[in-house]
């Protein structure tokens, strides 16, 4: 059976402008429960066959408590990467950051445990040696996902805020973002997501999500994209080090990150 993984998706104005001022969306619909219910088979395979996590959650530190997580598994599976790569998501992306194209920069699986922790507020960008903020990332849940399994929450427009983008995902990340946030006039948003609906999420509007107080993993795969021009820039910290060596080795500082790990995904005419 064939998916339609590279179906346009009809995104309006209206939803550009919102995800322009806030810098984050949740769009309905974006796949229907067939086509999540056999990705939803494929992924979580290889993460329990990828997964080396044997700790219990109560010997784990707060970010091995957040979640189970796989990397590129587009570079494992075939048929996973015919979801990754999926014109339907790389032609959002685009949309939403009105780019020519988009490149991927990497995915990534991010199974939350039933009764893990929480995911920290943290912007993503802190970790991506990355010239412009011509980034985003698609957070696809592979199930509806209520208020009880932790679902990504958002400081709506709080892209704006430099403080706090040097914290790296811990629980003091946790602590001085909440408190930068609490003083300003952002919008926290917390809702669950329907089943098909999927968010979108620039690299500096900060976000994080709640604990999984539910019976089951929260199953959710991610996909992060770049401006199809985007260029290397010299990193700031030792993981924008770690970053640049593992998702786009060979990128030189000042050129565009054109390698075999960093494809074109979509080009807007």
């Amino acid at each position: 059976m064939k998916y339609p993984l590279d179906q346009a998706y009809p995104l309006t104005q209206e939803a550009i402008a919102f995800y322009q001022r806030n810098r984050y969306i949740k769009l309905k619909n974006v796949f229907d429960a067939d086509t999540l219910a056999h990705y939803d088979k494929l992924i979580s395979e290889k993460v329990s066959e990828l997964n080396r996590q044997s700790d219990p959650l109560d010997k784990r530190d707060t970010y091995g408590k957040a979640f189970l997580q796989i990397f590129n598994l587009w570079r494992e599976s075939e048929d996973i990467k015919d979801f990754v790569f999926s014109k339907r998501l790389a032609g959002i992306a685009a949309g939403l950051m009105q780019t020519e194209g988009v490149r991927i920069y990497h995915d990534q699986a991010l199974y939350k445990e039933a009764g893990g922790g929480i995911t920290p507020w943290h912007a993503d960008q802190y970790y991506w040696p990355l010239s412009s903020d011509k980034t985003i990332t698609a957070w696809i849940p592979l199930q509806e996902i209520d208020l009880e399994m932790g679902p990504l929450e958002f400081s709506a427009g709080s892209h704006v805020i430099v403080d706090g983008r040097d914290l790296s995902i811990s629980d003091e990340s946790e602590q001085k973002i909440q408190q930068r946030l609490r003083v300003t006039d952002f919008r926290h948003v917390v809702e669950p997501f329907e089943l098909g609906e999927v968010s979108f999420h620039s690299g500096w509007v900060f976000h994080r999500a709640g604990a999984n107080r539910s019976d089951q993993t929260r199953k959710v795969m991610t996909v992060i994209y770049m401006d199809k021009d985007m260029v290397l820039k010299n990193p700031d910290n030792e993981n924008q080090i770690r970053d640049w060596e593992t998702w786009c080795p060979g990128a030189k500082v000042g050129e565009i990150i054109d390698t075999p790990l960093n494809p074109v995904l979509v080009e807007l005419a």
